[in-house]
C-alpha cells in the first residue's frame, strides 16, 4: 500500500503548499479507491485526499457500512494525521470500529481505530 500511495503523490495539484497527501480507501469487499489533495489559489475550495477517496468511493456507490480501512501518506517524513474535516467525514462513513493507517514516507505507520481518531464525533443524533 505505501508503494501505491507514494506514487499517487504525483497526481496531487498543490501549487500552494507543495505539500501532495495521498489516501486510499478499501471497502469490505476488497475494492480500493484513491484520493489526492487538491488546491486552489483560494485554498478553500480544494480537498483533501482522504475526503477524495472516500467520494469517489461513494460516487461508485459505496454506502456506510461497507468501508473497511483508510490509508493516508503525506510528503513528510513524519506520519501525518487526517485535518478534522476529514475526521468527521471518516467518522460518518466508517464504523469505529475500523481502522485508519498513517504513512510516513521512511516506511513508519500509526494505525487508530475511528474511535481513537474522532472521541466524540459530531452525528446526525446530535441534529435532533
Amino acid at each position: 500500500m505505501k508503494e501505491k500511495l507514494l506514487e499517487l503523490h504525483q497526481n496531487s495539484y498543490v501549487p500552494i503548499s507543495h505539500f501532495p497527501v495521498s489516501a486510499c480507501v478499501v471497502l469490505k469487499n476488497g475494492e480500493e479507491f484513491f484520493g489526492v489533495n487538491v488546491e486552489d489559489a483560494s485554498t478553500r475550495a480544494g480537498t483533501c485526499a482522504e475526503r477524495a477517496a472516500i467520494f469517489n468511493a461513494i460516487t461508485a456507490g459505496a454506502k456506510k457500512g461497507d468501508f473497511q480501512t483508510l490509508h493516508i501518506m503525506t510528503s513528510s517524513k513524519e506520519v501525518g494525521m487526517p485535518c478534522f474535516v476529514c475526521r468527521q467525514m471518516i467518522s460518518e462513513v466508517f464504523e469505529k470500529e475500523a481502522m485508519v493507517y498513517c504513512y510516513g514516507r521512511d516506511g513508519q505507520v500509526i494505525k487508530h481505530t475511528v474511535e481513537e481518531l474522532c472521541p466524540y464525533p459530531f452525528t446526525e443524533d446530535d441534529l435532533k
